[in-house]
């Protein structure tokens, strides 16, 4: 083959119209996200992007917004524990899952109701 894949610029995540502040407090405030400006272009579509480490999460706007309750971006933290600690004091629900030998890791929603994984490798 001539070409390769280097990886994943972004995750595009949908919600309904109107979600830009709950996103903002959930990716920003809670989980830390910085915001970043969308292209004048885009910015009439609506939604909200945020820098996830060397990448991008797009929040979208979908009319007819369903949330993503299996597909799933996965994010790797450190500290997870700590994470895990923090959600659950913002009356966030923490699902844990055991079965991924190596690894802790568990799920929540976002305010639209996809679903997140956040793991972290064993010592």
């Amino acid at each position: 083959m001539s070409f390769t894949v280097k990886g994943i610029d972004h995750i595009q995540l949908v919600a309904p119209a109107g979600c830009e502040e709950k996103a903002r407090g959930f990716f920003s405030e809670i989980l830390g996200m910085k915001e970043i400006e969308k292209p004048e272009m885009l910015r009439k579509n609506g939604g909200v992007w945020f820098q996830c480490g060397q990448q991008e999460i797009h929040i979208g706007v979908e009319e007819d917004f369903r949330a993503a309750r299996k597909a799933h971006p996965a994010f790797y933290i450190q500290h997870l524990s700590e994470l895990k600690e923090h959600l659950e004091e913002q009356g966030i629900e923490v699902t844990v899952d055991d079965r991924l030998p190596g690894y802790q890791r568990f799920y929540v929603a976002d305010p639209f109701g996809n679903r997140l994984e956040f793991l972290e490798e064993d010592d």
